[in-house]
């Protein structure tokens, strides 16, 4: 079932001077891992960011196109934009916790929308640290400050603090660029697991950690949407050169 339908979708930066995604046609299915692959620049974390309105904060951005998430078109203008992000968040390529205690890094949205009793927030925190494999180890610190955390502990935190807000979809913009090995395979397994319950897009430069945790992969070059299709078929059969030639390392 298609989660995410997006139709000649056009995004231009500078008041229309730079053309940065360029009639991008993408089927995105729910319940799925969907990675974004190409070289610096090419307008992957762009597609992605779009999928939220993030760029709206940018001056000078201007769009033309669809993004059908559901039934709903985020672009039409009466689009409730603090809803959206919280149907559709985000993780950041840098682990960013709030200053704040661990309990309070998670409880942050849910307060923000209306949940106000300690017991219903002590759930919450409980449910997505459960989620994300840290309840555990925290249960007994929550109170302590999140940035004392280490980078892996940081992100899976930041990707609870999303998950207690009760998102759709889950967009992960380089989730493990900060990350050592071994941390990056810890993230990558809860991505694999985090998918029976939310649709994700992943943008990475790593393509052997795209072939490992998506199930679709969309190949971009200089803000086209050249190749989109199952990950085995576009690491083993692309249909195109260019894929061909950025998968086997000829350029990018």
């Amino acid at each position: 079932m298609n989660k995410i339908d997006i139709r000649n979708f056009n995004l231009y930066y500078d008041y229309g001077d730079f053309h940065a995604l360029k009639n991008v046609n993408l089927l995105i299915e729910e319940h799925q891992v969907t990675a974004l692959i190409g070289p610096s620049g090419c307008g992957k974390s762009t597609l992605l960011r779009s999928l939220n309105r993030m760029n709206d904060l940018i001056d000078g951005v201007k769009v033309k196109g669809e993004v059908t998430i559901d039934t709903q078109n985020i672009y039409e203008n009466h689009t409730d934009l603090i809803r959206l992000r919280k149907k559709v968040g985000m993780v950041f390529q840098r682990p960013n916790p709030f200053p704040l205690s661990i309990f309070d890094n998670i409880a942050y949205g849910p307060r923000l929308h209306g949940i106000k009793k300690k017991n219903r927030l002590q759930a919450v925190v409980e449910h997505a640290l459960t989620r994300v494999h840290l309840w555990e180890d925290l249960k007994d610190r929550l109170k302590r400050y999140a940035l004392n955390l280490s980078l892996e502990q940081q992100q899976r935190l930041c990707i609870a603090r999303l998950l207690a807000v009760t998102p759709d979809v889950v967009l992960m913009d380089e989730p493990c660029s900060t990350l050592d090995p071994v941390s990056t395979a810890k993230v990558e397994e809860l991505i694999y697991e985090l998918k029976k319950h939310y649709t994700i897009v992943i943008v990475t430069h790593n393509m052997q950690q795209a072939a490992r945790v998506s199930d679709r992969t969309g190949f971009m070059l200089l803000g086209e949407l050249i190749e989109y299709g199952e990950t085995a078929d576009i690491f083993t059969k692309p249909s195109d050169r260019r894929t061909e030639d950025y998968i086997t390392g000829r350029f990018g």
